[in-house]
């Protein structure tokens, strides 16, 4: 009888703790889920010239939580970013950019940030960005 009742005990444990882990594992898809629907792809036109301008854009832009890419093409004059919008929105991505001295499709970047830039990044102001 012992032993009916020892075995009883064990499949009822087992089952119990199994079907605590797929509790587990369902809430965990459930979250990965969300975290993809929370990104956001944007693309806009950034004015500069150079390899040294795509490296303090980019930079610029991979320093704001959420941004988990940046490409800013050179020949294009167009950056491309990936970010979770439930982080940070695309004018603050605008903005640091422009922080940075560097001209975008919604503001202008800072003069003084310009100002600052090596001679190659000084970039014309009419420059055409390409989208």
């Amino acid at each position: 009888m012992k032993k009916v009742v020892l075995s009883i005990a064990i499949v009822i444990a087992t089952s119990l703790t199994s079907c605590k882990n797929e509790t587990k594992q369902e809430n965990k898809i459930t979250t990965d889920v969300s975290k993809e629907m929370a990104m956001s792809d944007i693309s806009f036109g950034v004015r500069g010239n150079c390899g040294m301008c795509k490296n303090t854009i980019e930079k610029a832009v991979n320093n704001i939580a959420g941004v988990s890419s940046a490409n800013w093409d050179v020949e294009k004059k167009k950056i491309d970013v990936i970010f979770d919008d439930s982080k940070t929105n695309e004018l603050a991505i605008h903005k640091a950019i422009a922080t940075s001295g560097y001209d975008t499709d919604k503001v202008l970047g800072s003069d003084e940030a310009y100002q600052n830039l090596p001679g190659c990044c000084q970039y014309d102001h009419e420059m055409i960005m390409n989208q």
